[in-house]
This record gives structure tokens, C-alpha cells and sequence, in this order.
């Protein structure tokens, strides 16, 4: 009787931890020529251990609770996410219009998109001293506008493991700045993305010309969007399939770029 009631005892403060365990959801700000950013740090409290860290780039809408949504189900237990603000802290698109002009700035200026990903990275890197952050293992991932944000900053020559691409831009302003990637590079975009497919032979001419390890792949039948779950428009459409491949491959690529294994 009393070895039960020791198990019960056992079984219900193991009730109690998980019921204390949560997705953190910490506030990140900084400064950076007069703008103020606005990004949220994202992790599970359940694990001590410490974890790689993921700068992570959301699509034009930018940080909203959609992209921390999708951050909650890739960081698990796994990662420790930043989800970045690359627009400034007042703006946060509701639209697609608003969406548009607010990545306009940004596309209109690679050099400065670059700089704004940089300091992400180093803001993601200061959070080591309250958050369960290894800092020997850090990439970056985006989703569409994001995607491009973090082949920025793989052009940048930052020292990250790895940048994962998904449905995002291929363009950039100077092909040269491949010579400078260290990063291994997976990008992946759907066959049917009238978007950004016309762009790939010369993101592959350009990748060619680096000596980065990267992989270009193409998801049959899905178009531009395909993590997005609230997308069901023509040429921007949820694939579920394609979602799903595209986060094993990554998760595949990032354990493999972490442990410095092909």
C-alpha cells in the first residue's frame, strides 16, 4: 500500500512538471539606426538541456501569431527560435498590399537586409545567458520573403551551420557575395511557383560559383506558399504534403550541418 501510494505520489508531480512546462514566448527588442525591432524569442521550458538556436524569418506578414504558431511546431523540444522582426516594431502588415510595401523597402535594398538579418543573428546569440542556447550550433530559416532574408544572410558570410529556404526568393543583387557563404544551404521551392522558379538557373549559376554545400529542391505539384496554412490562394496555396517533406528535409539537413556530417 504504501509503495502505491509513493507511485501515485510520483505520477501526479510528474502531472504537476508538465503542467509547468510551456512554449516561452520572450520579447526581444533592439535598436538599430533609430528603429526599433520587435521579435520574440520562442522555446519549451520542459527541456533544460541546451539546444541549437534558429533565427527565423517569417513570410511578409512578419511576426504575428501565425509565425509564432509555426515556430512553436518547429522548435518542439528541439530548438530555440527567434522570430524576427526585420520591419521595425510599428510595422506589422494586415494585408497583402501593407504586406507588399513593407518588403518593397527591404528587396529595393539587399545591403540593408543584409544588416537587419545580421543583427538578428546577433541578438539571437545574446539570449545564451537566459535561454537554453548552444551556441556552437546556430542556422536561420525563412518562408518566402524570409526565405530570401536568410540567403541574405548566408551571402553575408555569417557563421551559422546552416540556412534553409523555403518557398522563397532566389534574387540577389550581386551574385559574387555566394564566394563569402560558409553556411550549408537548402532551399526549396515548388515546380509550379511562378514566383520564384523563373529565378532558378541563376540561383543555381550562383551557388555554383560558391563553395557552399547546398541542395536546390523542387516539390512537384505545389506552388508558392506551401508551409503557409492560412494560403488557399491560386499561386499561393497550403500543400500539406509538400509541408511536411520540406520540415523533415530541414530538420535532416540541420542535424546533419550541426553534427558536421555530409
Amino acid at each position: 500500500m504504501r509503495m502505491a501510494r509513493l507511485c501515485c505520489l510520483l505520477l501526479l508531480s510528474g502531472f504537476a512538471f508538465a503542467a509547468q512546462a510551456k512554449m516561452v514566448h520572450k520579447p526581444v527588442e533592439w535598436t538599430q539606426d533609430g528603429t526599433k525591432f520587435h521579435s520574440v524569442l520562442v522555446y519549451d521550458d520542459a527541456v533544460a538541456t541546451k539546444r541549437p538556436g534558429l533565427v527565423m524569418v517569417p513570410n511578409w506578414y512578419g511576426v504575428n501569431d501565425g509565425a509564432l504558431k509555426k515556430a512553436e511546431g518547429i522548435a518542439g523540444k528541439d530548438y530555440v527560435i527567434l522570430v524576427t522582426d526585420m520591419y521595425g516594431e510599428t510595422v506589422r502588415p494586415t494585408n497583402d498590399d501593407q504586406a507588399m510595401a513593407a518588403v518593397k523597402t527591404l528587396y529595393g535594398d539587399r545591403a540593408l537586409m543584409r544588416k537587419r538579418v545580421d543583427v538578428a543573428l546577433d541578438q539571437l546569440k545574446a539570449q545564451a545567458k537566459d535561454a537554453p542556447l548552444d551556441l556552437t550550433k546556430l542556422a536561420a530559416i525563412g518562408f518566402c520573403f524570409g526565405g530570401s532574408a536568410v540567403l541574405d544572410l548566408a551571402r553575408s558570410g555569417a557563421d551559422v551551420a546552416a540556412v534553409v529556404s523555403f518557398h522563397g526568393g532566389l534574387q540577389t543583387d550581386d551574385p559574387s557575395l555566394a564566394k563569402q557563404i560558409k553556411a550549408r544551404v537548402l532551399v526549396m521551392n515548388g515546380a509550379d511557383d511562378k514566383g520564384t522558379m523563373p529565378d532558378a538557373d541563376k540561383f543555381m549559376d550562383e551557388m555554383r560559383g560558391s563553395k557552399a554545400d547546398w541542395q536546390f529542391v523542387v516539390l512537384g505539384n505545389s506552388v508558392h506558399c506551401f508551409t503557409e496554412t492560412d494560403q488557399h490562394k491560386p499561386g499561393c496555396m497550403y500543400d500539406e504534403r509538400a509541408a511536411q517533406r520540406s520540415y523533415r528535409l530541414m530538420h535532416d539537413w540541420l542535424r546533419a550541418a550541426f553534427a558536421g556530417t555530409p
